[in-house]
């Protein structure tokens, strides 16, 4: 038997070639595509819309009982005029044949299903599982990085990267003033190091020395005989315990003629003087043009050097044992505080790109510097370190130093985030919340198995559920039980049965059955049949209600509701109860006539009976349960790129935890 293998996509011009899970292939347009929960093949995605306006979009559409639909016009428009007489008679017969059909059906149902065998019966309520309809899809591909060892990864690995030690007790090189020579040298000589205390150097190249054509060559002769690839990978490995055992750190700073608040506002935006500051025991500064060594403080520090007050204020206040933060919350401040600085390549807050790659497609081509340079910064202050890579940006960077201290399981938390601006790639990365909360409110569900070349997360322990769009489905419910709603219940199967012997009778409740009929419907649902369902545009409530369970009378019991904090458009009622606002609806209709205009959505939740607006770029097909935050669990909306076997997330939701429960377990998925 051959075993089918998954291989990567054939991209043309104006097609595309996916493959499903068993590695059939399929060609097809550039479309908006999704795979069917029922059959797990590609298809092309029809949406209804409130107003279509392309050729996948299409007007909302349902599956309601055509009974209930055709007894609320004939209430609707009860004053009967001579020229409708014709009209009418119609419908009133249309209806007649409806309810007649509906009783008819159950008479094939108790005849012919009674007569099955057991266990046809037991298929059948197995299938009607009260789940969600599955994701039927899985993640094919191979992992760059992987958190376990016993799976394959594909990274190039630098020379003599494996052979870097995870700590270290004293420098691997000291520059020590020989005095029979009365000259700075090199030493890497350990028995001379670590009897030797030292003093650490922070300091900004252009504010420590001023180059020139000698300076330049002799540099360069020195790094060539003491620096090798290793040394350096090592030094930046294990600068954070060079930092912790200097007796001393001396902040360098340039000549105090040219400014010193200059001088003090350069060295605090570069990227490593952040760490090198912290991880010190003591601290004194000097100015270039200066003799005087001063000493100083953390606090004195921050005054001087540092702008951001509120991040870097509660980090000064933790590392001075004034006010400690747990944990994860230090060190997401210090990831952003980090963030924010330059480094020797890139301007504060810029990531860095992807890795250009020679001809051979394996060896990365590089200019000496580190494009995770943030990462390797920000590991110091980590138990578990990542080796350094030349061939990783930030983000690869971060998923590695994310798995190798799982405790924390910051990548984790950022799936369930959802940020102001989602990036085309890597869209799991999150600095900020639209629904203000912090990486360490949130509770991860998931966990992350690694990462792919081109930057997407592969999580697993997920629970997923496709989400619909062509129509509104039939939706089987409960209502509640009322006297008066039996009653008229039986009247109207009277109606059905009795009204072909008892004419007299059976004309006058036909003449009253499509009241009595849509009363008989009107109760509270108490229980209904998951599913998720999604329109483009902005819907109403009453809308919604009408296309899920058909027309009701007025007054009747609320189906469907607004919830007060499940999306960005939720406005909380402020009454004694806890709910949401109707006005959230004019709120969502006011930014889709503004510059959002066409990528707001709706989506309707029939288990818990709520519905929510939102932004997307495109219409998302899959919710996926990544965590929880607040009370309610955190479900991330993601459209599919069949193509490349990837999810990319859409929005994210604030819905009840419970309902993750009626969501099936799915393999392995790809957050790209």
């Amino acid at each position: 038997m051959t075993r089918m293998r998954w291989r990567l996509p054939v991209t043309q011009e104006n097609t595309v070639t996916c493959y499903d899970d068993l590695g059939n292939s399929k060609t097809h347009g550039l479309e908006q595509r999704y795979v069917s929960p029922t059959t797990a093949l590609c298809r092309k995605l029809v949406v209804q819309a409130v107003t279509p306006l392309s050729n996948h979009e299409v007007a909302i559409r349902d599956h309601n009982d055509q009974a209930s639909k055709i007894a609320i016009r004939l209430i609707t428009n009860s004053r009967i005029r001579w020229w409708f007489i014709f009209e009418w008679s119609t419908l009133w017969l249309w209806f007649t044949l409806k309810l007649l059909w509906s009783f008819i059906w159950l008479l094939i149902q108790f005849f012919i299903f009674n007569n099955l065998a057991d266990d046809v019966m037991e298929d059948m309520e197995v299938y009607n599982t009260e789940y969600y309809k599955r994701y039927a899809r899985r993640f094919h591909g191979q992992l760059w990085a992987a958190r376990s060892p016993l799976e394959h990864s594909s990274r190039t690995i630098d020379e003599g990267e494996m052979d870097i030690p995870t700590r270290t007790l004293y420098p691997r090189l000291l520059i020590i003033r020989d005095s029979i020579r009365n000259e700075w040298v090199p030493c890497a000589d350990r028995d001379i190091i670590i009897h030797t205390k030292f003093i650490a150097i922070s300091y900004r190249a252009i504010d420590a020395y001023t180059k020139g054509p000698d300076q330049e060559a002799e540099q360069a002769q020195f790094k060539e005989e003491v620096e090798t690839p290793s040394d350096k990978n090592r030094d930046l490995y294990c600068m954070a315990d060079v930092y912790r055992g200097a007796e001393l750190t001396l902040i360098m700073l340039g000549k105090s003629a040219a400014g010193e608040n200059e001088c003090w506002r350069g060295w605090g935006e570069r990227m490593w003087t952040l760490p090198e500051a912290l991880l010190s025991s003591r601290l004194s500064y000097k100015f270039r043009d200066r003799e005087a060594v001063t000493p100083l403080t953390l606090f004195q520090l921050a005054n001087l050097a540092y702008t951001n007050y509120d991040t870097e204020q509660a980090i000064i206040n933790a590392y001075s044992g004034k006010d400690p933060l747990e944990r994860l919350k230090r060190l997401t401040l210090l990831k952003s505080a980090i963030w924010q600085r330059r480094t020797a390549a890139l301007a504060p807050g810029v990531s860095g790109p992807s890795p250009k790659l020679d001809m051979t497609g394996e060896k990365p081509v590089t200019n000496g510097t580190y494009k995770a340079e943030r990462v390797y910064a920000l590991m110091g202050f980590f138990e578990h370190r990542i080796r350094p890579n030349r061939s990783e940006d930030n983000l690869h960077a971060l998923v590695r130093l994310s798995m190798a201290n799982d405790n924390d399981r910051i990548v984790e938390r950022m799936v369930s985030m959802l940020p102001s601006i989602i990036t085309k790639e890597a869209c799991w990365y999150s600095d900020d919340d639209v629904y203000r909360a912090n990486l360490w409110d949130i509770l991860p569900e998931i966990q992350v198995a690694g990462v792919t070349k081109n930057g997407a997360l592969v999580v697993g322990g997920c629970r997923a559920a496709a989400i619909r769009w062509k129509d509104f489905p039939g939706v089987a419910f409960v209502t509640t039980d009322s006297v008066r709603r039996k009653i008229v219940s039986v009247l109207t199967t009277i109606s059905r049965v009795g009204g072909i012997a008892l004419i007299v009778i059976g004309l006058v409740l036909l003449i009253i059955s499509p009241k009595l009929f849509v009363y008989s419907h009107s109760g509270r649902i108490i229980s209904a049949q998951p599913w998720f369902i999604g329109v483009k545009g902005v819907i109403s409530l009453t809308e919604v209600e009408r296309h899920l369970y058909g027309a009701v009378t007025s007054g009747h019991f609320p189906r469907i509701y607004f919830t007060p904090s499940g999306s960005e458009f939720s406005i909380p009622e402020q009454d004694t109860e806890r709910g949401g606002s109707p006005t959230q609806y004019d709120y969502a209709k006011l930014a889709d006539s503004g510059p959002d205009a066409g990528h707001i959505y709706t989506l309707i939740d029939t288990c818990p009976s709520t519905m929510y607006y939102f932004r997307a770029e495109r219409p998302p097909t899959v919710c996926i349960y990544t965590g929880r935050e607040g009370g309610l669990g955190r479900f991330v909306l993601c459209s599919e790129r069949c193509n490349i076997n990837e999810l990319h997330k859409e929005s994210v939701l604030r819905m009840p935890t419970e309902i993750s429960q009626k969501m099936e377990l799915c393999g392995w998925v790809a957050l790209g």
